[in-house]
C-alpha cells in the first residue's frame, strides 16, 4: 500500500529536503507541496493525502490552525499530521498536539527516523521525539489546565484492561511492547487501544496521551506500570 504524503513548509530547499528522502522509498509518494496553511489544508482535500509533514511557522494560516482545520474537517479524517519544526520544546509541542497532529519532530530528524515517523503516523501511532515528550511533560508540569479533562462518564466506560493500556501508551510504549508487558497477542493490544480511542473520542495515540495526563490515569514522571 502507497503513502501519500503532502509536504508543507514556506522553505523550498527543506521540501526538496523531504521529498529526495521519502521520494527514495517505494512505499512512499509525494502528492503536493504547499507553501502555507491554507493550501496544506486545500491539497490535503484534492490531492488525497494519507500525511501531512507540517511546518509551524508558515505565513498567513501557521501550521497549528492547518492542523486545527484538517482534524475538524470529516471529509479529511484519515487524514494524519506529522508537525516538523525546529523548535521541540515549547508550548507548539501541546498546542499541535491539542490541534489534531499524530506527531512531532524536530527538523533536525535522520532520514531514516523521517521515514520511519512517516510510516508509523500513516499506520495510526502517535510519534513523538524525545524533546518533544519532554516540552509536552514540561508544559503538563507547569500549566496542569491544558484544556478540559475528559468526563467521569466516558473514563468509567474503560475496562480495566483498556486503562492499563491507556496508562502503558502514555509513557510511549508500541503496540508490540504493550502486548509483551500485558502478556497480549500484538493484534490484541491495538485492539484495547482502538477501543479506548473511540470511548474518549479522540483520532489517535497522540491525543491518547494528552488524555491521560489530563485526567490524572498518568502524572509527569510517573514510574510506568509493572
Amino acid at each position: 500500500m502507497t503513502i501519500r504524503v503532502l509536504l508543507a513548509d514556506d522553505q523550498p530547499l527543506i521540501r526538496a529536503g523531504y521529498r529526495m528522502i521519502l521520494d527514495s522509498e517505494p512505499d512512499l509518494e509525494i502528492v503536493g507541496e504547499a507553501v502555507n496553511g491554507r493550501e496544506a489544508v486545500d491539497l490535503a482535500r484534492t490531492r488525497r493525502a494519507d500525511v501531512v509533514l507540517m511546518d509551524i511557522r508558515m505565513p498567513g494560516v501557521d501550521g497549528i490552525e492547518a492542523t486545527r482545520l484538517i482534524a475538524a474537517d470529516d471529509d479529511l479524517a484519515g487524514v494524519r499530521v506529522l508537525v516538523l519544526t525546529t523548535f521541540e520544546q515549547d508550548d507548539n509541542v501541546m498546542l499541535a498536539l491539542r490541534a489534531g497532529a499524530s506527531g512531532f519532530l524536530g527538523k533536525g530528524v535522520g532520514p531514516d527516523d523521517l521515514i520511519s515517523a512517516v510510516r508509523a503516523v500513516a499506520a495510526g501511532e502517535a510519534m513523538l521525539s524525545p524533546k518533544a515528550t519532554r516540552g509536552l511533560l514540561d508544559h503538563l508540569l507547569s500549566q496542569p489546565e491544558t484544556g478540559p479533562p475528559p468526563s467521569e462518564e466516558k473514563l468509567a466506560e474503560l475496562t480495566h484492561r483498556e486503562r492499563e493500556v491507556l496508562v502503558l501508551v502514555a509513557h510511549g510504549m508500541s503496540n508490540d511492547a504493550i502486548a509483551e508487558r500485558l502478556f497480549l497477542s500484538p493484534l490484541t493490544a491495538k485492539t484495547h487501544v482502538n477501543r479506548a480511542m473511540a470511548k474518549l473520542g479522540v483520532r489517535d495515540r497522540a491525543q491518547l496521551v494528552v488524555v491521560a495526563y489530563q485526567s490524572g490515569l498518568v502524572r509527569p514522571g510517573s514510574p510506568q506500570a509493572r
